[in-house]
């Protein structure tokens, strides 16, 4: 890496090739470009990146590319032909990171594998994302977002108890991988800052739900197996309270642990509660939570509003908070004190709304002024800034059907 002037960006002279599409792969180099990385987006032509086509569409233009790929330069190359793969050659040898996550053997078919790809540039660190990884009994199954909620055991705890298993409604699994990959290319940085030497990354979708077990695994091991883990639906089955709770108006989640428990007896002024002894402890409280669960939605139902009854309990120190819908979070004071709604410019769509940079750097406050690429918008540039080529020689390459553009 380049050394960054004081204050610019965090990434700043960082150099990614990215051959990445979709959600997972996008959301490493979407953070990266955020702060600062010169990310070059490789799109195999005529299309480019899949999601260019996914909803919502305006004007031929998708909102779901835009959120996903601001700051990114686009360089649309036909990988059939030869002298697309010897640009890319070269390209490895001017970069710092190669990031992909296409289907099984797409890279190894291409010569840009890493085993391929190392012997040009012995500092690369390349870092593959793939549903069920690239070192794996499964390596050769296609997966998305949600056969990784599936396989990992996710959607198996997602539901109620009686029903049907049911996926997670926003990419978890998609945006989580993106983001285990992110930190893992930091410290791969470091280490490379230490050793001169770049390394693989190998990232499965599936690895990056399942260690989000908290309990699961390891009561089933302690208790010799008598723990099962399974759906809970609107109630946790370990604490009491604590589920999604039905309020005037709408719906309050409430948490209570042992520490909490007298402070929620004030909160409902039902001071007598703390010493019933169907709730004295905690495993009293869960045993008889069907009593519980009933008194603290009767309290609910006699406040005048949701907002008094998280008042009430905030007072008190209980855990809670509304369960807000999408369009609620957009005008919410919280998400725009901390930047998380924003409102971005494309020159296509022009104002869109989106999610903000979750990172907070006391040293890196600002954020670069970025917008999402045009369909190879930027292979001209890229090839004669990084790669020295010629007008002459770019011309050729247009002209053979090589290097497209959406404007050529």
């Amino acid at each position: 890496m380049a050394g960054a002037k004081a204050n610019s960006t965090m990434l700043a002279g960082c150099r990614v090739l990215d051959f990445t599409q979709y959600l997972a792969g996008p959301t490493v180099t979407r953070l990266m470009a955020e702060m600062g990385a010169d990310i070059i987006k490789v799109e195999l032509a005529p299309m480019g990146d899949p999601s260019r086509l996914l909803p919502t569409i305006k004007n031929g233009r998708s909102g779901y590319f835009v959120q996903q790929n601001r700051g990114k330069k686009s360089l649309c190359l036909d990988l059939n032909k030869p002298e697309s793969l010897e640009i890319l050659r070269a390209l490895v040898t001017k970069v710092d990171i190669v990031v992909e996550n296409f289907g099984p053997g797409v890279m190894q078919k291409r010569g840009l594998d890493y085993d391929s790809l190392k012997p040009l540039n012995p500092r690369l660190i390349m870092a593959s994302l793939s549903a069920f990884g690239r070192k794996s009994p499964l390596a050769h199954k296609t997966g998305y977002d949600m056969i990784a909620q599936a396989f990992s055991g996710m959607m198996h705890m997602t539901g109620d108890p009686d029903g049907s298993p049911t996926f997670v409604g926003i990419g978890v699994a998609d945006v989580g991988t993106g983001v285990h990959t992110f930190a893992a290319l930091g410290y791969a940085l470091y280490a490379r800052e230490k050793t001169g030497v770049g390394q693989y990354i190998d990232i499965a979708m599936i690895d990056a739900l399942y260690h989000m077990h908290d309990f699961g695994l390891q009561s089933h091991s302690i208790t010799d197996g008598a723990f099962i883990p399974k759906r809970m639906g609107r109630y946790h089955n370990q604490i009491c309270p604590a589920g999604v709770y039905k309020a005037p108006q709408g719906w309050i989640f409430i948490l209570v642990l042992d520490r909490q428990w007298a402070s929620m007896t004030k909160a409902m002024s039902r001071p007598e509660l703390r010493d019933d002894p169907r709730f004295a402890t905690s495993a009293d409280r869960v045993k008889n939570s069907a009593a519980l669960n009933a008194i603290v939605e009767e309290w609910l139902s006699s406040m005048p509003s949701d907002d008094a009854a998280v008042a009430a309990l905030e007072e008190n120190r209980v855990a809670c908070a509304p369960v807000l819908s999408v369009i609620d979070t957009m005008k919410h004071p919280y998400f725009k004190a901390r930047d998380m709604v924003r409102k971005v410019r494309d020159p296509i769509l022009g104002e869109v709304t989106i999610p903000g940079f979750p990172l907070k750097f006391s040293a890196y406050p600002d954020l670069p002024d970025i917008q999402a690429p045009l369909l190879g918008e930027h292979g001209a540039q890229v090839l004669k800034e990084v790669l020295d080529y010629s007008d002459a020689r770019i011309a050729k390459l247009k002209e053979g059907g090589i290097l497209f553009s959406e404007n050529r």
